[in-house]
């Protein structure tokens, strides 16, 4: 059980499966999911699939999962393509005080417990702590903006790189 007050407490996260990735290494992992097309496949574990009932009728789910290679002590981050020394909760940075990370994939198939999906940038192996569904119509918010990003002209060359990178992948 968790306690609101001054004091820190701790908690605990209960794993409900793995990802399974193309990605060995850190140095693997495309900077953002959404710049791949590699499939992936989250594993649910038994105890935890009929918690996949009616999951096939979404189209994109948000996928939650630890990132057990990051730093917990590091609270400043240098984004590649900013080269500014930024607060980790300004960035996108796998390390950070809770190491959980955020993807949000296009649901391919689901065969039982186990999910194909396109657009992560886990590690294989990494612990599998919530899926929740994706809706566009409560999930997008189009006025959203870094500043920081948007000053530095980041978001459009993110957008080119990305346009790039997808394309280049493609015709391999």
């Amino acid at each position: 059980m968790i306690y609101l007050s001054e004091e820190k407490c701790s908690m605990a996260l209960v794993p409900i499966g793995v990802i399974h990735s193309p990605y060995k290494r850190r140095e693997d992992i495309p900077r953002q999911g959404r710049l791949s097309q590699e499939i992936c496949e989250i594993e649910v574990y038994s105890e935890y699939a009929p918690g996949l009932k009616d999951i096939e009728q979404c189209s994109h789910l948000f996928v939650l999962f630890w990132l057990h290679l990051g730093d917990r002590s590091r609270l400043l981050a240098t984004p590649p393509h900013d080269r500014k020394e930024h607060g980790v909760f300004a960035t996108r940075s796998p390390s950070r005080p809770n190491l959980i990370a955020l993807d949000i994939v296009e649901l391919l198939e689901v065969k039982g417990n186990r999910l194909t999906v396109r657009g992560m940038d886990a590690l294989d192996g990494s612990i599998l702590l919530d899926i929740k569904p994706y809706s566009a119509e409560m999930d997008c918010i189009p006025e959203a903006r870094i500043a920081w990003q948007a000053e530095q002209g980041t978001l459009e060359r993110n957008r080119r790189d990305s346009k790039e990178f997808l394309r280049t992948e493609n015709e391999e």
